[in-house]
């Protein structure tokens, strides 16, 4: 029971842990993003609303503890019933005691006195003799029938009173482990309590200026916020690349914000699996399948894209969708009629059906001058009039390039609940280990599946981090935690401080330490992570080096490894692995 309160527990704090997610970068959510960043109270708020779930569990845990609970009273209430009936029993077999000792002292007596020899030589006539010799077999039957009842009863007494003293002992192991087990869950709760208010602390502690600076580390990585968008960039796998130095380091991301809805990757590899668009659509929204919507509606299109292109056009909705670059037009048809789908509803959602206009860039959606090319086109007029609905209206059908072998509810990420997203795996067989991603993650083969983000011109273009470097991240965290007063100090050292203050270098970051007397480490010799495949995150990152072990929080590792990592080297998502060359 223990164990198993335990494993649920990790779980959800798993959950509470990773649920602060900064940094959503799709279409007209961006503005939310600037929003997150400088208001740090909400910030805040989103921690406690991640830590909802958990308490949720935690009460229903406590409801099946009290369930529990209440089996052991009726036990206990039947073993004192027993006991009260056994205590009867005994009274009443004390008062046949002597009974007991008359009959089987007239049993006795009967049985010599019932031999034939005496009978006749004590009977006056034949006819007294057998009168006299059937009611003494009698008596000593009846003696005899007595005298076993109450053996039998004395049996069972002593049965019962021993089984009964079994029970007890059982029943008092069982409510030790039950009391164990309450105590153990009240003191789980309030270590939840403990830990949501640890890191909202820690959280506000981060200043708005370094948020800020988070996010525009963030926005020089040219992260694909769409497959199409993506064709000229993102990032590159350094696994097979040399920096010019061992042993190396680096944090490798699976996928790429923001994870909520369609993965057009994935919707690639379920079209190549042999699925159609309402299959893969429905892998990924929790939205009913509309078919015959008015396709009447007139989408008013105003602003630039990326492109250099100004607009101020009305076209019909399917129209408006021959003008949109969102997916690579020689990907399988399903795929791209899936996207179709998913840009209609959001398009439809976003205009509220036509009555405000949309933007034409990758903070709504791409649309340029030109049509799309004959296979898109295709795509669009085979899915005519079909939309994702919720409550009879369309969807915000949001979509990335790769989640990274999940789907994320847009509460995951920090932004409004909504019915329609949901919270799943998103791979071929169930996901227990790094090796079962890779091979079959519906998404695996994009090129943003698994990558380091980030790069230092002076170390051939890697994100590879020296031994000492990552120490330094560590030991950053590792002051923030004792002295959150120490933490405008600690933005990295390459960049100007974004609150105005000396940054500290390693040197001086180790000597901070080391004044709080805590060990420092000087460099690290190994890194790992702890992750739950099941939520698709990393619950915490684990660190040995000449510092000794220690295991971080994943929230933690991630907020201070891009806050101090040099250059733009980023972690851009809760699911990461740690790798060493």
């Amino acid at each position: 029971m223990q164990k198993l309160l335990l494993s649920l527990f990790a779980f959800f704090l798993i959950l509470a842990s990773s649920t602060y997610y900064l940094t959503p970068v799709n279409a007209d959510e961006i503005e939310d993003l600037q929003k997150q960043i400088d208001t740090l109270n909400h910030a805040r708020q989103l921690s406690v609303n991640a830590t909802k779930p958990l308490e949720g569990q935690l009460e229903a845990l406590q409801r099946q503890l009290a369930q529990i609970q209440a089996s052991l009273d009726v036990l206990a209430a039947n073993i004192q019933a027993k006991q009260k009936d056994l205590d009867v029993r005994e009274d009443k077999l004390a008062l046949q005691q002597a009974l007991l000792e008359t009959r089987v002292r007239a049993y006795y007596i009967r049985s010599y006195s019932t031999s034939p020899l005496l009978v006749i030589l004590s009977s006056t006539n034949p006819g007294e003799f057998f009168r006299e010799l059937s009611y003494r077999q009698t008596a000593t039957r009846e003696d005899k029938r007595v005298i076993s009842s109450i053996t039998h009863e004395v049996e069972d007494l002593l049965v019962q009173k021993d089984q009964l003293e079994k029970d007890k002992a059982r029943l008092a192991l069982l409510q030790a482990d039950v009391d164990k087990n309450a105590q153990f869950l009240g003191g789980e709760i309030k270590k939840a309590k403990a830990y949501q208010a640890d890191l909202a602390g820690q959280i506000a502690q981060m200043s708005a200026k370094q948020q800020a600076l988070i996010a525009a580390k963030l926005a020089g990585l040219n992260i694909p916020r769409s497959a199409y968008a993506g064709l000229g960039g993102g990032c590159v796998d350094d696994r097979g690349i040399d920096p010019g130095f061992s042993p190396r380091f680096a944090a490798f991301t699976y996928g790429v914000p923001n994870r909520v809805g369609l993965n057009q990757w994935g919707a690639k590899g379920r079209a190549e699996a042999g699925q159609n668009a309402q299959t893969i659509l429905s892998a990924y929204y929790n939205a009913d399948y509309t078919t015959g919507y008015n396709s009447g509606v007139n989408i008013h299109v105003t602003g630039s894209n990326e492109y250099g292109q100004s607009f101020d056009d009305t076209w019909n909705i399917d129209e408006y969708l021959k003008h949109l670059y969102e997916m690579p037009t020689n990907w399988p048809g399903e795929a791209l009629k899936a996207q179709a789908i998913a840009a209609r509803s959001y398009a439809l959602s976003y205009t509220n059906n036509g009555s405000s206009s949309i933007c034409p860039s990758q903070q709504c959606q791409v649309v340029k001058k030109e049509t799309n090319d004959g296979n898109w086109q295709a795509a669009v007029e085979a899915t005519k009039g079909i939309v994702l609905t919720s409550g009879g209206a369309p969807i915000k059908g949001w979509f990335s390039a790769t989640h990274g072998g999940y789907v994320f509810s847009s509460s995951d990420i920090g932004w409004s609940g909504t019915s329609f997203t949901k919270h799943a795996p998103d791979a071929a067989t169930s996901i227990g280990s790094f090796g079962d991603l890779s091979a079959s993650a519906y998404d695996r083969t994009s090129p943003w599946f698994y990558c380091d983000w980030g790069a230092r011109a002076a170390y051939n273009k890697t994100a590879w981090l020296k031994s000492d470097e990552l120490a330094d991240i560590v030991n950053v965290i590792l002051l923030a935690k004792a002295d959150s007063s120490t933490q405008n100090h600690l933005a990295q050292p390459d960049k100007p401080n974004p609150d105005g203050v000396d940054t500290w270098d390693a040197s001086k970051v180790r000597q901070e330490l080391q004044n709080r007397g805590i060990k420092a480490y000087g460099s690290i010799s190994a890194a790992s992570v702890s992750v739950d495949f099941g939520s698709g995150r990393v619950s915490s990152v684990n660190v040995s080096g000449d510092g000794g072990s220690t295991g971080i929080n994943a929230t933690d590792f991630k907020n201070f490894f891009n806050l101090r990592s040099p250059a733009n080297i980023q972690i851009v998502g809760p699911l990461f692995n740690m790798e060493k060359r």
